[in-house]
C-alpha cells in the first residue's frame, strides 16, 4: 500500500535500530559501486531518495540518476564492464509536458535513469525535494533532509532522523533543501492529487526490445506522437 500524505503533524524523532543502520549500510554500499561505475566512465551521478535521506526499509529501492545528457550505450557499457547487467530498459514520459527519461533496471530493487530531452528546473530540483547525495557524500557517510511520499520533511539526526509534515511550510522547506518555492509547491500538489484520485499513470512507457536503442526508440515514438514531437520540438526553438 502506497504511503499516504500527513496532513498535520508535531516534529517525531526517529531512532534508528542496529538492524535499520545495517540496512542503509549495505544500499549504501551496492549504490557506491554502481556509481563508482559510472564515475571512472566520467559520467558524474547521485543517489536519490531514502538512501541520500537515511529512512530506509527493506522496500527502499536504489535510485541513481545521472543529471546530464549521455548516450545510452556511454552508460551501458560502464555498467556492463564493471559486471552490472542491464536487465530491462523502459523510456518512460510522466506528462506531455515532462521530460522523458530512460530507465535502466540492474535488479528489482536497483535503477540507473538518465534524461533523454532537457529537464525543466522544477523536473530537476525533483531529485532534491526528495534528498540527493554524490558519490563523496556517501563514502563519507553524510546524510541530507528531504521530502518523502507521505510529505514528511526527514531531518537527519545522530540517531536517526526528526520528521515533520511540510504542509503549510512550503517555503521554510524550501530554504532547507535548496531549491525553489514553485517546486515544493508542485509536488504538494501532485502528491495530494495523487492521494485523492490514485495514480493516473504515465504518458509514455516502453520497454525496450534487445535490439532497440533509447535514442532510436524516442525517434519513433516522436514520429507517431504529437504531444511528443512538440515536446522535442521546443527544445530547438
Amino acid at each position: 500500500m502506497a504511503k499516504k500524505p500527513i496532513m498535520y503533524a508535531e516534529r517525531i524523532e526517529v531512532s534508528y535500530s542496529a538492524e535499520r543502520w545495517r540496512l542503509l549500510s549495505n544500499l549504501r554500499s551496492k549504490a557506491i559501486k554502481i556509481m563508482e561505475a559510472l564515475e571512472e566512465a566520467s559520467i558524474p551521478c547521485i543517489v536519490h531518495g531514502s538512501i541520500a535521506r537515511g529512512d530506509v526499509s527493506p522496500k527502499s529501492d536504489i535510485d541513481i540518476f545521472i543529471s546530464e545528457a549521455y548516450s545510452s550505450f556511454t552508460i551501458e557499457n560502464a555498467l556492463r564492464l564493471r559486471g552490472f547487467p542491464v536487465n530491462r530498459r523502459i523510456l518512460v514520459q510522466a506528462t506531455p509536458s515532462y521530460a522523458v527519461k530512460g530507465y535502466m533496471e540492474v535488479d528489482e530493487q536497483t535503477y540507473v535513469s538518465f534524461p533523454l530531452t532537457k529537464m525543466r528546473t522544477v523536473e530537476r530540483e525533483f531529485y532534491k525535494f526528495g534528498g540527493e547525495a554524490t558519490l563523496e557524500m556517501l563514502r563519507k557517510n553524510i546524510r541530507v533532509p528531504g521530502v518523502d511520499k507521505r510529505l514528511m520533511l526527514i531531518e537527519p539526526t545522530e540517531k536517526g532522523h526528526v520528521e515533520s509534515s511540510i504542509i503549510g511550510r512550503e517555503e521554510r522547506v524550501a530554504k532547507i533543501l535548496g531549491i525553489s518555492v514553485d517546486t515544493v509547491l508542485n509536488r504538494v500538489r501532485i502528491l495530494l492529487r495523487r492521494d485523492s484520485v490514485g495514480r493516473t499513470g504515465l504518458f509514455i512507457e516502453r520497454e525496450l526490445p534487445p535490439d532497440e536503442t533509447f535514442e532510436g526508440m524516442l525517434k519513433k515514438l516522436a514520429s507517431v506522437n504529437p504531444a511528443l514531437r512538440r515536446r522535442l520540438r521546443e527544445e530547438h526553438s
